[in-house]
This record gives structure tokens, sequence and C-alpha cells, in this order.
């Protein structure tokens, strides 16, 4: 049943100017995505694999606490936000001295930590041998979506050190500085485009970035990947949680996520979405397409 809200709710929520970005706590985004990482792999088909990236949250956490990301320089917030451009975008130089870094540590937190299995660490062993400019070619591919680049066994751990990379930058920016850009379907700060988005309990919905985390506002009622406002349905699974429901347009085909924290304030954007693979393929055979892939989970080229 819909929530009617009071006269005077209304009337503040009105007044008050609703926050365009809201950027990552960087105390918090991953330890909160590996809480909710335990609880959703209780009864889930996928229980062993996100128990894992439950794992692979806190050590990002934990690298993410000790890291000191690089001032981002004025004159490079002046230059984004008069090209209406990223401010950290994608292609950015930083990378290539910051991101290998973070991976060596992630996997060895990984293997140390965990009970893996024989596969599983020989595969963050040869991450961890792997050259620099293999794994730059790895994370070009990542970053830009060119499928037939990935290796979708070693992508999620190359991709949760590029996160920690970003979000850790993308946590010490000032948002008054961080312009609009004219594409409205990707990320603001770095260019990326949005595992999901989530309906916050005021009622305002948010694109969260699969990269630095950062979720910025669009308006409901609207496809988040060609902006159409017709045809837009919203799909559910029964009998499972209707806070996780999938978005889908008539006019591009395409589907995304939308999480309802009214339904349940624990959502996060990566892990829920990640959890509910279900419904990607009851969706998938009604013949809508992914708008994005998770970034934890990344399908091969040829699938």
């Amino acid at each position: 049943m819909q929530r009617v809200l009071p006269s005077d709710e209304i009337a503040r929520s009105v007044a008050q100017p609703i926050p365009r970005l809201r950027l990552p706590d960087r105390a918090t985004v991953f330890a909160r995505r590996a809480a909710r990482l335990d609880h959703l792999a209780t009864d889930n088909p996928l229980s062993g694999y996100l128990q894992l990236m439950a794992d692979v949250a806190r050590a990002q956490q934990a690298l993410l606490d000790a890291l000191t990301p690089p001032a981002v320089a004025d004159e490079d917030l002046v230059r984004a936000a008069a090209h209406r451009m990223p401010v950290l975008p994608v292609n950015d130089h930083r990378r290539h001295r910051d991101w290998q870094a973070i991976l060596a540590p992630l996997c060895e937190r990984l293997t140390t930590s965990t009970a893996l299995p024989t596969a599983l660490s020989g595969l963050l062993t040869h991450l961890r041998q792997t050259s620099a400019v293999a794994l730059d070619e790895q994370a070009d591919g990542l970053l830009v979506g060119r499928m037939e680049r990935i290796d979708p066994a070693s992508a999620p751990f190359l991709m949760a050190a590029l996160q920690v990379c970003w979000t850790a930058m993308a946590a010490a920016l000032d948002p008054a500085r961080v312009a609009p850009l004219d594409v409205p379907g990707v990320c603001p700060v770095c260019g990326s485009l949005p595992v999901a988005s989530i309906v916050r309990g005021d009622g305002h919905r948010y694109l969260h970035c699969a990269l630095c985390a950062t979720e910025w506002h669009l308006v409901r009622a609207k496809c988040s990947h060609c902006d159409a406002v017709e045809g837009v349905a919203y799909r559910f699974i029964e009998q499972r949680s209707d806070a996780v429901r999938a978005e889908t347009c008539e006019h591009c085909r395409v589907y995304r996520k939308v999480l309802l924290q009214e339904k349940d304030q624990h959502v996060d954007a990566v892990a829920d979405d990640l959890a509910s693979i279900a419904l990607d393929i009851m969706v998938g055979e009604a013949g809508y397409h992914r708008a994005s892939a998770n970034p934890l989970l990344w399908p091969s080229a040829e699938g």
C-alpha cells in the first residue's frame, strides 16, 4: 500500500532542496556492504559467492581506512566544471599510480584470512604476479566496458581495488565543486555507469556509481538509461522481497534495478543487485537487456 504523506511533510519536502550528490562515506561504505552481503547470503543460491564478496568488502574497508588519496588540484576542478566533465574520469593517470598498490594487499588479505578453494587461491596468487602492463589492460577493459578484454574470474578483484582508489578520492571532494554533466546517466564524479538506483527514505531516487560509490539524483518514473518517461514498469518476484525491483523500459528494452529503502532500510546497491540474480533471469527471459554490469560479477564476452 502506498503511504499518503501528511500535508506538513509534503510542505517540508518541497521547501527543502533535494541534494544533487551524495558522496560516499569512507568510514562505512564497504563495511556496510560487507554486513549486507553476509545477511543476504542466508538461504541464497549464491550464498558462497556472496560470503566471498563480503570478505572482499571487509578487505576493501580496511585498505580504504589506511589510504590517503591524492588531492584533486583546484585547476582540475575548475576545468571539469567549465567543460561539464567528470572530476575524476576513469582514464585519469592517477589510476596507474595507485590502484595496483591496492590490488596486491587486497589479494594477500583474502588469501591469508579466508579459507579459499585451491583454484581461487591460485587466481589471487596469479594476479599478484601479473605484470603492471597486463593489469592495466584488464583495468581499461573494466572501466570502459570492453567485454572482450575482461577475464570474468579476475574482474571482481580488479574492480574491488579500483573501487577503493576511486571511492577514497570521491569521498574527499566538496560536492559543491562537482558540476552536473550533460549526460545525466553517468556518474558526475568519475563518468562510470550506475549499478542500480536507490529510492531513499525521503522518497528521492539516486543512481549509485559502480566505481566510486557516489550517488546522484534522478527523478522517479523515468528510465535511467534512455530518459524515457513512458513505458516504464517495475517488476519483482512474488514471495521474495519487493524492496528490489527491475525498472524496465519499453522504449530501449533495457532494465536496471531500483532498491526501495522504505521496504528495507539496509539495502545496498551493489550487494542487493548481486543477490537478486533470479530477478535478472526473469527479466532477461522477458526480453530486456541489463543496462550495466555489477562490479563484483562480470559476464563473459560470449555470454
